[in-house]
């Protein structure tokens, strides 16, 4: 028969046998659950938004965006989701292109803001809607606001939903990306002041009207960046009084042709 002493657990080296330590590895479970709880609860507590401030808004006022970002003093600065915020933002406010929110600590939070603005306006029955460069639908235009804004003709707006980029009746996204691509090399060259009107009746024959002296003739979609940059050394040639057609459409050439 085996012996009994075989049926022993080990002993240790001095004879006496120890039971693992199981209180002690749950007793430091416990202890981190407290202390994460702990750090939860000051953080919940302490961590209020007492200063909110914004910085680039020039459209909206601080409220607006505040009001947008749904955010006020006394909110948790911990438990505030910034990536909902911005969402908020675009959805609420068209004019807003570009928002970030930082966190400062212990109890501040700073809204930055780039507005887009608008650039031109299109004709929907009697009343005017303003886009931006991208052809962002931002509102109807306000009284005066005209005069300050490009007329875009030739196209015929589909249902316009501000904060939505323009479509047209008959969906034809290329049109809207051309009068886009058109429109930002306007901003983008500091055009904008001088170009009154832009005629998109024919997209293969696209004229802008340029202050009281100049049509220019663009053509067609392609190459508008090299067609830009051909109708800003012309305009560096010409001299004061001189009238008539800028022509860039074939995109390789510039002729003037006097009137």
């Amino acid at each position: 028969m085996p012996s009994a002493r075989n049926n022993q657990p080990p002993a240790s080296k001095h004879g006496e046998y120890k039971k693992p330590r199981r209180r002690s590895v749950s007793g430091a479970i416990l202890t981190f659950a407290v202390v994460v709880i702990a750090t939860v609860f000051l953080m919940s507590v302490f961590l209020r938004i007492s200063d909110i401030s914004v910085e680039g808004n020039e459209h909206y006022t601080d409220e607006e965006i505040i009001k947008a970002i749904d955010i006020e003093q006394g909110d948790n600065l911990f438990f505030f989701d910034r990536f909902a915020a911005i969402s908020r933002v675009f959805a609420k406010l068209p004019y807003v292109e570009e928002v970030s929110v930082s966190r400062e600590l212990p109890d501040k939070v700073v809204i930055t803001v780039q507005e887009c603005k608008a650039l031109a306006y299109i004709a929907v029955g009697d009343e005017n809607w303003t886009i931006d460069h991208s052809c962002k639908v931002l509102g109807k235009a306000t009284e005066g606001e005209l005069d300050f804004l490009i007329r875009v003709d030739g196209l015929n707006p589909g249902t316009l939903l501000i904060g939505e980029r323009l479509t047209t009746h008959d969906a034809d996204e290329d049109a809207v990306a051309f009068l886009a691509d058109v429109l930002y090399q306007v901003q983008e060259r500091g055009m904008t002041e001088r170009v009154r009107s832009m005629d998109f009746s024919e997209l293969n024959a696209v004229k802008l009207y340029y202050g009281t002296r100049f049509t220019v003739m663009i053509g067609g979609k392609s190459e508008i960046n090299h067609k830009f940059a051909m109708l800003e050394s012309v305009l560096e040639q010409l001299k004061e009084g001189d009238v008539g057609v800028i022509n860039v459409s074939d995109g390789t050439s510039a002729h003037f042709v006097p009137q």
